[in-house]
């Protein structure tokens, strides 16, 4: 059977974990992509097509003059909307494209959930190159939030204390992306969490989430997420009752959203798998082939009632951030170790000699520290003593 991966850059979640598990599937794939030789550095068996996968148009193209597709695949938040078109073109099993657009474009979330009554916070929208002074007039309380409105991992996402905080803010957004339109929403206060689903358009499993704990404001980085088994059940149907508004459940989903006072409220919806190695740890901590079923959903398989997953890990990802510009002089290497029944992985993000300037987003990520346990005591316990045996050091 012939799978069509879509792709921009190279990710942990396709490297790691979309290619291994085609593979076992006993899947022919062809990855689609306008950065061929990123890939084919990565991996190098895989046949690449060259695409430019941000047109829908060219993407059908590609595969109507290539082998016929079982299905169109793409773990990018970029292209989802994409990867649905092609596929609905050619009748396969696919994500709605109006739900992809809508939960991509999070001016048209908003606008979607508002009009369904699912849940109303107020924002707007700067078209791109727009005077930000436009945004005084705004109704919009503070502190509020700006940010990229197709923008991804917390980049360029900023709170304003001011209206004068808010004009800047918006210049300097406007300064590295001046084609992007930005929003402009109410800071919703609460705890910060996440919701892991995986549905095939007649069921939807819950796979737990994450707990989030972030940089202090006005950024919004990740810095450790710890693993919650079940939330709260009027949490769950609040959060999936507003996924329902949107049209999102195919597939895999990574919802991002607070609870304050027992009201939880959409941040963003990623309609694809958690990234940033979460995907990696979720497999191995539920111990279930969770790429597969991703993937069988997209061939048109039906998901089983029951997939097993176990409940009963303890789990915590750790991301050291760089806290200055300049060049990695130094860093651990990768390691796989165990401390009685904690494992833990580190994966370097960035390599030595590489300069980078800060972002104050997911891109200062220097590397990631996965652990499993059973029990939360020793796996805090590990992963702090790790942390604290390790040295990056970043010169100017």
């Amino acid at each position: 059977m012939q799978l069509y991966l879509l792709a921009l850059n190279p990710t942990d979640s396709v490297t790691e974990g979309f290619l291994p598990a085609a593979h076992r599937l006993g899947l022919d794939v062809t990855v689609l992509t306008d950065r061929p030789e990123a890939h084919r550095a990565v991996h190098p068996d895989i046949e690449l097509l060259e695409c430019d996968v941000h047109d829908f148009r060219a993407v059908i193209t590609r595969i109507a003059t290539h082998r016929t597709a079982d299905a169109v695949f793409t773990n990018s938040d970029h292209l989802q909307t994409q990867a649905a078109l092609a596929a609905g073109y050619f009748g396969l099993p696919a994500k709605n494209w109006q739900a992809t657009l809508r939960t991509k474009d999070k001016a048209e979330m908003r606008r979607h959930l508002s009009a369904t009554g699912a849940d109303t916070v107020r924002a707007a929208e700067l078209a791109a190159g727009q005077d930000p002074a436009g945004a005084l007039g705004l109704d919009v309380p503070y502190p509020c939030v700006v940010k990229p409105r197709e923008g991804v991992a917390s980049e360029d996402v900023v709170l304003a204390q001011t209206p004068g905080d808010l004009v800047l803010r918006c210049k300097e957004i406007q300064a590295r992306r001046p084609r992007a339109a930005l929003v402009v929403e109410e800071y919703l206060a609460g705890e910060l969490y996440t919701l892991e689903t995986l549905g095939d358009g007649r069921i939807r499993h819950v796979l737990g989430g994450f707990h989030t704990e972030l940089s202090p404001p006005p950024y919004f980085i990740e810095e450790r997420l710890s693993y919650v088994p079940v939330h709260p059940e009027p949490v769950v149907a609040q959060v999936l009752a507003q996924l329902d508004a949107l049209g999102v459940g195919f597939g895999a989903c990574h919802t991002e959203f607070v609870v304050h006072e027992g009201r939880a409220r959409l941040i963003e919806v990623n309609y694809r798998a958690i990234g940033d190695q979460c995907d990696l740890l979720l497999a191995q901590l539920l111990d279930v082939p969770l790429f597969e079923h991703i993937l069988r959903t997209h061939l048109g398989e039906p998901l089983p009632a029951d997939l097993g997953i176990r409940t009963d890990g303890v789990a915590r990802l750790d991301y050291p951030c760089a806290e200055r510009a300049g060049t990695l002089r130094a860093a651990p290497a990768a390691a796989d170790l165990a401390f009685g029944d904690v494992k833990l992985t580190y994966r370097p993000l960035r390599g030595i000699g590489e300069r980078h300037e800060l972002y104050r987003t997911n891109r200062d990520f220097l590397g990631v520290v996965r652990a499993i346990g059973a029990d939360k005591e020793s796996v805090d316990r590990v992963v702090a003593d790790f942390l604290a045996a390790q040295r990056w050091e970043i010169t100017p």
